[in-house]
């Protein structure tokens, strides 16, 4: 086979691939609207490192609003009424960045969703901007309610515990619909890192955070 040959049949195969792939997203977007991910790479990341999959996928009307009220005061205060993507939130990070601070990311719950459930962790470009394309896709086809019910039964909250039902199980031992409003602020508490945090034993830090987004959800308006 002639160079030339080879570098046709390559971009072609290349075309077929990124059609397919985008053929899969459509129908992703699509079905998630529906129902929630079988799976999500972070579980299955989560799977391999601690050995287990704690998650149990609830409704929205199941999942009580302290829990609600609790992360959008700890995450995403204009979930509401944003279009995925918070800008000032976003130069914000930017600008400690380049100063060299913590950067502490703009994502917002519709971006965090998109990422959750159809790509992987990681601060890549590739992804930043398949996440986006994925956060324009879920807000125009999906609404808030979903995107908010899929982002509370999808996230991280522990050591292989995903999803609120899971993590108010795990940490209280009760429905997230029974947690109460300080109970569900410790649990927003742990975002973004539940990893590294545990509301059964918080630090110092933890305990401030709490007890902020406790003041903050006073301040939250569920549609």
């Amino acid at each position: 086979m002639c160079p030339g040959n080879f570098a046709y049949g390559m971009w072609k195969f290349i075309k077929k691939l990124v059609f397919t792939l985008i053929i899969l997203s459509i129908l992703g977007v699509v079905a998630g609207r529906f129902i929630n991910p079988p799976i999500t790479l972070t579980q299955i990341g989560g799977i391999v490192e601690y050995g287990k999959l704690q998650r149990d996928y609830i409704s929205y009307g199941e999942m009580g609003n302290n829990v609600k009220k609790a992360v959008i005061a700890a995450e995403d205060q204009k979930f509401f009424v944003h279009n995925g993507f918070d800008y000032d939130a976003i130069q914000k990070a930017y600008e400690k960045n380049n100063q060299g601070k913590k950067l502490r990311g703009g994502s917002t719950i519709s971006q965090q969703t998109a990422k959750n459930v159809f790509l992987w962790q990681g601060r890549s470009w590739i992804r930043k901007g398949l996440e986006a394309v994925f956060t324009f896709m879920i807000e125009k086809t999906w609404g808030k309610e979903v995107i908010l019910e899929r982002y509370l039964n999808s996230i991280e909250m522990g050591q292989g515990v995903f999803g609120i039902e899971a993590a108010a199980e795990y940490y209280f031992g009760k429905s997230s619909k029974n947690l109460t409003k300080s109970e569900a602020a410790w649990i927003a508490a742990i975002l973004p890192n539940p990893k590294k945090y545990d509301p059964k034993n918080p630090s110092s830090y933890l305990k401030r955070k709490h007890n902020w987004i406790m003041r903050q959800m006073n301040n939250v308006v569920l549609k």
